[in-house]
């Protein structure tokens, strides 16, 4: 692979390409071109290339990409060809939620661990996953190799999470807390602010009418 910096674009839409891929192959498609690609995902065939050529040759001129090797390139590319191991932080609605979701399990993102500070949460168990005190987090965290951590939990608690999630050796945090957290350079962060994607909705759809 490459060493020069890859643009997050890039890899949010190789994300998108290997869903498609995921479908056509459960089609029983074999072979698909850069113009199938982009149709099916709504690129152009131009930048399906220029994304995939960040990272090597794939393909036959004149032929296209085998469905499976493709796939199974780009789920190595984003880090898919294994299993990783998520804690989450914070049994509200939203964290309910996205336990339940069955995209992270088909993804590989197995949630391992559940905590909240909720005597009447914790003990009771979510898709086979008991959830627990936080002050189990550290210990539990470093016990299941945690490497993912998702915080959604109000925001004067975020910080206070994000730091025993680090002490716990956690390699990325996804964040939902709407507040700025202070994390290592080694450690990835990813913030997820709902109503800040709401305002860029409302703010296009206003620019429209204008």
């Amino acid at each position: 692979m490459k060493t020069l910096k890859i643009p997050e674009a890039t890899i949010i839409r190789l994300s998108v390409y290997s869903r498609h891929l995921t479908d056509v192959d459960r089609k029983g498609i074999v072979t698909i071109s850069s113009g199938d690609i982009a149709e099916g995902v709504g690129v152009s065939p131009a930048q399906v290339r220029k994304d995939l050529a960040y990272f090597g040759e794939f393909g036959t001129r004149g032929v296209g990409y085998n469905v499976k090797d493709l796939h199974r390139h780009i789920l190595k590319i984003l880090g898919l060809s294994q299993d990783w191991s998520v804690c989450l932080v914070g049994m509200g609605n939203l964290g309910l939620a996205l336990t339940t979701y069955k995209g992270f399990r088909e993804r590989g993102f197995i949630i391992t661990s559940i905590f909240d500070n909720d005597p009447q949460k914790i003990g009771t168990t979510v898709n086979g996953v008991e959830v627990l005190p936080v002050d189990r987090l550290e210990e539990v965290a470093k016990a299941n190799k945690t490497q993912i951590g998702i915080i959604s939990v109000p925001s004067p608690y975020a910080q206070e999470i994000a730091d025993q999630l680090i002490s716990a050796g956690v390699q990325a945090i996804l964040n939902f807390a709407p507040v700025v957290l202070n994390v290592p350079p080694e450690v990835e962060l990813r913030n997820v602010d709902l109503a800040v994607n709401l305002e860029v909705l409302t703010f296009n759809v206003g620019t429209r009418r204008a």
